[in-house]
């Protein structure tokens, strides 16, 4: 009997059995070497687990049966995210990891078939890695027509020259998708911009750096490049889409891409309060006194529970009314969610921390790793200020005669 109106169906229920077993055996005891040591050291072995996971039929799970997945829509895919999301390789093993996973859904839909067969195709193998160019050093990513990396045509190629940053997992990408202005003149700024794949041997990029994260600069698929690009030259076959269609592009890749994101949120969420409840109980303040006795410790995790559950039930109805209505329909939702689920998150993590006292902000668990990297939550997809405001003028209008 359905207990719940967000319950998961049969089929779903059974699949993460399955991905639960899978992280449990194969994945939780690797985690903190993988995370705190050297990431390509380990890659052996990841793709060994990820080889493990297509053999168990649990690969790419988003993906159609034909394209070698498991066919899941997008509501049954965010329970899946979230349970993945409880470890920093959690999405990764499955190759549903972003921004693989927005890559490929806006190539899906809008690449050519050169592409597609090209780039697409052993991309969704998890044969190859990719990334996404966008956010600039110069100008405030809250507002993204403002851009400098300009893409000119010049007889069938287009010359890129830019510079990004948090071009997230660039180190050892096969290739990016950059927005380029390619219409500098055009009135409308959300018509000046295009996307256009570009291969990362290309002689016109470069890699400058992986981007310190509060100290962690982190490398390969858990790193954020600085990158540029000089007079680098690129078939104008390789242009995603139509000219001058990039800002509606990412929009189409930002919907469900913040689903994806919100969910893995959860999944972190509820990996923290796992480990604060157990650390609240094992922990003693005096023999037979534990942690789990104070009031404050007992409100913390009453607190996070509800957090928790509440940002589920609205993901979750966000994801549902995607897949029926198209993301348009769920613009002020997705902003809602995404600034509430990223503030749920920082709260959770932090009690954590606080709970596991001087063990909290260390190596020795996954808290350090996720308050260092998961900060950026409430920055990345949109600041939550931007998103507030959206919300704001939606419901302000709404009372307007």
């Amino acid at each position: 009997m359905q207990t719940s109106v967000f319950e998961a169906s049969p089929k779903v229920a059974e699949l993460l059995q399955r991905y639960e077993h899978f992280l449990k055996e194969h994945i939780f005891p690797i985690e903190l070497e993988v995370i705190y040591g050297s990431f390509k050291a380990f890659l052996p072995k990841l793709n060994e687990l990820r080889n493990l996971a297509k053999k168990e039929g649990l690969f790419a799970p988003h993906l159609s049966t034909s394209e070698g997945g498991l066919g899941l829509d997008l509501f049954e895919f965010a329970y899946i995210s979230e349970l993945l999301g409880r470890s920093p390789l959690g999405h990764y093993i499955f190759n549903c990891q972003a921004p693989d996973i927005g890559n490929m859904e806006l190539m899906h839909q809008f690449a050519s078939e050169e592409l597609k067969n090209k780039y697409l195709k052993p991309l969704q193998e998890g044969k190859i890695r990719s990334c996404f160019a966008m956010t600039e050093p110069q100008h405030a990513g809250s507002n993204p027509v403002h851009l400098s990396t300009r893409a000119v045509k010049e007889g069938d190629h287009y010359i890129i020259n830019g510079h990004k940053w948090f071009t997230s997992s660039a180190d050892g990408a096969s290739f990016t998708i950059v927005m380029a202005v390619t219409d500098p003149e055009n009135e409308n700024p959300y018509q000046k911009a295009s996307m256009i794949l570009v291969p990362l041997d290309n002689p016109g990029y470069q890699l400058l750096r992986n981007i310190p994260i509060m100290g962690d600069a982190g490398e390969d698929y858990i790193s954020h490049g600085e990158v540029k690009f000089t007079d680098c030259k690129v078939p104008v076959t390789n242009l995603i889409g139509r000219e001058g269609a990039g800002f509606a592009l990412a929009q189409e890749r930002l919907g469900p891409g913040r689903i994806h994101h919100c969910m893995r949120w959860i999944g972190i969420c509820e990996r923290a309060m796992e480990m604060m409840c157990r650390r609240a109980i094992e922990r003693e303040l005096d023999p037979g006194r534990p942690l789990a006795s104070q009031q404050t410790i007992q409100n913390w995790i009453a607190e996070s529970y509800a957090e928790i559950k509440a940002s589920r039930l609205m993901v979750l109805d966000t994801a549902f009314k995607i897949q029926h209505h198209g993301a348009k329909a769920a613009k002020e939702d997705i902003s809602t969610i995404k600034f509430y689920v990223s503030k749920v998150l920082m709260n959770v993590i932090d009690r954590a921390i606080q709970v596991h006292g001087a063990l909290g902000i260390t190596d020795d668990t996954m808290l350090s790793f996720w308050y260092r990297h998961e900060r950026g939550a409430r920055i990345y997809d949109g600041p939550d200020e931007v998103h507030k405001s959206v919300l704001a003028r939606k419901i302000i209008k709404s009372y307007q005669v």
